[in-house]
C-alpha cells in the first residue's frame, strides 16, 4: 500500500504541474522550477528539498541549469537518471532559439541574437567562439561554436574559419565568444584576432558584420564601436599600398 508520505508528495507535485498548466511560471519560486523539473524522472519521491539543496548549492537557477552532471550528482537526491529534466530544459531552450535565427536576418534582428548568444554562451567556465554563417540576403544558413578555451592568436585559427565559411557557402559572418569573467570589454587578444579574421575573410570576399564579447547580461559590439570599419579600412589602405 502507498504511504501517507508518498500521497503527499503525488499530490504537491499534481498541484506544481496544475499551476504550471494554468499560469506558467508565474508565481513559482526558483526552488520550485528545479522541483518542477525533478519530478519529471523522480517517481513517487518529494523533491522539493532536493530542489532547494541544488539552489543553495549553486545559488541561481541559471547555474543549476547550468551545472555539470558530476556537480548535481553531488546534491542528495539527484543522480545520473533523475537529472534529466534539468538537463533536457536548456538543451531545448538552447535549440528553439536557435531555431528562431535561422533562416532570418540577425542584423535587422539584434533583440533575438542577443537572446540566443547570451543564453547559449552565459555562465560558462571556457571562453567559447561561435560563427555565424550568413548568406548573401543576410539569413542565417548555420551557426557552430569553432573553438572552445582561452581565446589567443594560437587558439583561434583564421584559415579554419574562412574553410568552415567556404563549406557552409556563407556570404558573411558574424562572430561572438563568451568572457567567463562577466566584463565583456574586449582584451587586447580579442581585439588582434578580430582584426585577422576580418582580413582572412576580407582575402576571399567574405564580409563580417559583427563580432560580440556576451558578458553578464550585456555585451560589447565591435561593429557598434567602430572596430570593424576601421579594420576593413585599414586593410583597403594597405592592399592600395601594394
Amino acid at each position: 500500500m502507498p504511504t501517507t508520505d508518498s500521497h503527499k508528495g503525488t499530490g504537491h507535485r499534481q498541484r506544481l504541474r496544475d499551476k504550471f498548466l494554468a499560469s506558467g511560471l508565474s508565481g513559482f519560486h526558483d526552488y520550485e522550477v528545479i522541483e518542477l523539473l525533478l519530478t519529471l524522472a523522480t517517481p513517487q519521491k518529494d523533491c522539493k528539498e532536493t530542489a532547494k539543496a541544488a539552489l543553495k548549492r549553486f545559488k541561481t537557477l541559471q547555474k543549476v541549469l547550468e551545472a555539470s552532471t558530476a556537480e548535481l550528482c553531488m546534491i542528495d537526491g539527484i543522480g545520473p537518471k533523475n537529472l534529466i529534466g534539468l538537463k533536457l530544459i536548456k538543451a531545448v531552450a538552447d535549440r528553439y532559439l536557435k531555431k528562431k535565427l535561422i533562416e532570418k536576418k540577425p542584423l535587422n534582428n539584434s533583440k533575438e541574437l542577443f537572446e540566443y548568444l547570451y543564453h547559449s554562451m552565459k555562465g560558462k567556465s571556457r571562453e567559447n567562439f561561435k560563427v555565424i554563417f550568413l548568406d548573401a540576403k543576410n539569413n542565417v544558413v548555420a551557426i557552430e561554436t569553432l573553438f572552445q578555451g582561452t581565446l589567443t592568436a594560437s587558439s583561434v585559427y583564421p584559415r579554419e574559419v574562412v574553410q568552415a565559411a567556404l563549406n557552409q557557402h556563407a556570404a558573411a559572418l558574424i562572430f561572438a565568444h563568451n568572457h567567463p569573467s562577466g566584463d565583456p570589454e574586449p582584451s587586447a587578444e580579442d581585439i588582434s584576432i578580430t582584426k585577422q579574421l576580418v582580413f582572412a575573410c576580407k582575402t576571399m570576399g567574405i564580409t563580417v558584420h559583427e563580432h560580440l564579447v556576451i558578458g553578464n547580461n550585456n555585451y560589447f559590439s565591435f561593429a557598434d564601436q567602430g572596430h570593424i570599419a576601421g579594420m576593413n579600412r585599414e586593410f583597403e589602405k594597405i592592399n592600395k599600398g601594394k
